[in-house]
């Protein structure tokens, strides 16, 4: 099988259940948003050691593929199939996560600027592409109806990225950097 279709060469690309839309649709914009996320995690998971952060990370990119899947899917492809769908048992999982790898670093006293420790700052980086893609996921869902569990999860996830930006610095032994402000 070539990995080319020449399907897309006028800008379209296809959709699960066949419609053809727009590659600059926000549907498209959208899903796009949520693999560039999926990436950035990968991309901090592997500067990540422990294995049961590994695992966790492991769902996480297993979760937003099934975002992007159905985000990346027709109505009626929705309804034909047994796509799984993210759920709020996942969205609570990601609290109690978030609850888990807040108890190591410190309490916050100031704003932190992204960085520290090399697998921090990719957590940080991480965190950033999760909210563009909330932001974009926002954009389509006031023209097009979205599940509200899809806008917890992302919004969660952004709040388990930045926690463990701060517990990867931690375990680096490494101090989050302050926001000092009026130029450092």
């Amino acid at each position: 099988m070539k990995i080319y279709t020449k399907t897309g060469d006028a800008g379209e690309t296809g959709l699960f259940g066949g419609a053809r839309v727009s590659k600059a649709s926000l549907r498209v914009e959208a899903y796009g948003e949520v693999d560039e996320l999926n990436s950035a995690v990968g991309w901090a998971r592997v500067a990540v050691s422990d294995p049961d952060l590994d695992a966790l990370l492991n769902q996480i990119q297993n979760d937003l593929f099934e975002v992007g899947a159905e985000l990346g899917s027709t109505e009626d492809r929705k309804k034909k199939s047994a796509m799984p769908l993210i759920t709020e048992p996942q969205v609570e999982a990601l609290e109690r996560a978030i609850d888990k790898y807040e108890e190591g670093p410190p309490a916050l006293t100031s704003f932190v600027l992204p960085g520290g420790s090399e697998g921090a700052a990719r957590f940080h980086l991480a965190r950033c592409v999760c909210r563009r893609a909330e932001r974009s996921l926002v954009e389509l869902g006031a023209h097009e109806t979205i599940r509200a569990e899809l806008f917890r999860y992302l919004n969660r996830l952004s709040d388990l990225l930045f926690v463990l930006a701060r517990y990867a610095n931690h375990i680096a032994g490494v101090e989050d950097i302050p926001w000092t402000g009026q130029g450092g």
